[in-house]
């Protein structure tokens, strides 16, 4: 993998620059939708390649370990061909999965017990068989093995949470060098950086994560609970210690909001699950503001979804037409919801960097956040 920075902001730390891979280029800032299980929820692939443009997709190592199983991956020949997508995918550790089974998984030096939330079977994730997993995978970009600490935790506990992640780092980074990639093309490693609120323990998580020398780096354990006025000068001062030479990720961020926060604070990769998981409840991202299509108010509202432009290149659906689908319990309404707001998100970070090229990006920044948390 290879980054190149073409331009920064003047008045923010606004990057925009170009992840290269074996399976494609990469624009930054870039959205990356989630396909937790191989799948982006509700969206066919042409949609997300033709209609939605995204350039990369993330899946995840805890769900895809115990279902379809690392055997049936590896006999497809990865999760590119088992899914049939030709363009990159990153994968998550399943730390952060591991970490919200808290009544059912046991954290020790060694790794990590937990039993399945399918089936209740027993398994033990560990930095080693964790790089192993992403191996069979085969996504282009892997996750080191953490933990994920809660938002309000003690100084005490974060600390020694970010000391076993320190631990299972270097263990990840044996592993990985000692390792091939099991399909013929590259992966590279990201660390990721916890340490919770405290700034001392992200200084420290920082200064080891740039010392293992890998291509990218995480930004974990935020957007746990902590206000966010935390996440952003936790980000703003992790920022300034990452190298600018490499690709910053923070992990599972978060509303449009906070993506354009973070992207001045100089964060380059994003993912959440909020577009698919709030669309298939009936919330839309727009241009002018958040719509709640189930209200009563856009029953005979024949307007276009969003008026500052469609998700869709061939079709414009109503308000009402989708508030009709989802009173109706057909899940076309779902579908089209979810295919709305993950386009929205990926037209946000490319009209971000636009901006940040044409350098006015602060003053654009401002008025869409003003726009876009409107309730409407």
């Amino acid at each position: 993998m290879k980054f190149k920075l073409n331009h920064t902001d003047s008045q923010t730390k606004a990057r925009a620059g170009i992840i290269t891979t074996d399976h494609g280029d990469i624009e930054t800032p870039i959205f990356m939708p989630v396909g937790t299980a191989g799948s982006v929820k509700g969206i066919f692939h042409r949609d997300l390649v033709n209609e939605i443009h995204a350039q990369i997709i993330l899946g995840n190592t805890y769900h895809l370990y115990l279902r379809p199983t690392t055997a049936i991956l590896e006999k497809a020949g990865g999760l590119h061909k088992f899914i049939s997508w030709n363009k990159p995918i990153l994968t998550d550790s399943g730390g952060f999965q591991v970490f919200s089974l808290a009544a059912n998984r046991k954290i020790t030096e060694q790794g990590c017990e937990f039993r399945s939330h399918i089936d209740g079977s027993k398994h033990f994730f560990t930095p080693e068989s964790v790089i192993d997993i992403q191996r069979t995978i085969g996504a282009d970009i892997v996750m080191a093995f953490d933990e994920c600490p809660p938002g309000t935790a003690s100084h005490d506990y974060a600390e020694k949470s970010l000391k076993l992640t320190q631990q299972w780092l270097e263990r990840c980074v044996k592993q990985f060098n000692n390792s091939e990639p099991e399909y013929d093309y590259t992966q590279t490693l990201f660390p990721v950086i916890q340490g919770c609120v405290y700034k001392d323990l992200r200084l420290r998580a920082a200064e080891h994560a740039i010392e293992q020398n890998f291509e990218g780096y995480a930004i974990g354990g935020l957007a746990v609970g902590e206000p966010v006025e935390q996440m952003y000068e936790m980000v703003d001062y992790v920022s300034d210690i990452l190298p600018a030479d490499k690709p910053r990720y923070l992990m599972g961020v978060g509303t449009p909001a906070n993506i354009l926060e973070n992207i001045s604070l100089g964060v380059d990769m994003f993912d959440c699950v909020m577009p698919t998981r709030n669309g298939r409840n009936g919330m839309l991202f727009t241009g002018e503001g958040i719509i709640n299509i189930k209200n009563q108010k856009w029953n005979d509202d024949f307007s276009p979804i969003d008026a500052d432009g469609t998700a869709f290149v061939d079709t414009v659906y109503s308000k009402a037409y989708l508030r009709h689908l989802f009173i109706s319990g057909e899940m076309l309404g779902a579908q089209i919801a979810s295919m709305h707001n993950v386009a929205f998100y990926l037209r946000l970070v490319n009209e971000a960097r636009k901006h940040i090229i044409d350098g006015d990006f602060l003053s654009w920044k401002n008025m869409m956040i003003n726009k876009i948390t409107r309730r409407l």
